[in-house]
């Protein structure tokens, strides 16, 4: 049995342990590649779902600052009605004879007919 110096087994040791050099290019070829179909993914998430759900957003949004006394509309809970008031936050509508109700302006789904600028004059 031959008897090594702890010198030389520690130096042996650090030798045996290579130190991470630089990344290869192919490397990060290799990770685009890899994360590609990730981002393409996120790209079809978005441009299928998220983009047209907020136009439409925007859009009910621009229906909700049109509206004004006189228009019929459907409630999100089906209910028809006429708006009779404009407050800031809500409606008041008419939704039978001598029954009115205030909602959200949030819950307005849709505009059954618009009152007319001449109609109102």
């Amino acid at each position: 049995m031959t008897k090594m110096s702890p010198v030389f087994s520690a130096i042996e040791l650090l030798g045996q342990a290579a130190a991470p050099g630089p990344q290869q290019p192919g490397d990060i070829r290799s990770m685009i590649s890899s994360a590609l179909p990730l981002l393409l993914m996120l790209g079809a998430f978005y441009f299928l779902l998220i983009a047209p759900q907020r136009k439409k957003q925007k859009e009910h949004e621009k229906m909700l600052k049109a509206l004004q006394s006189g228009d019929e509309v459907v409630t999100s809970g089906g209910l028809y009605g006429t708006i009779t008031n404009v407050k800031e936050d809500r409606f008041v509508v008419r939704i039978a004879d001598n029954t009115k109700v205030e909602i959200a302006k949030g819950f307005v789904q849709t505009v059954v007919k618009q009152q007319q600028a001449a109609e109102k004059k």
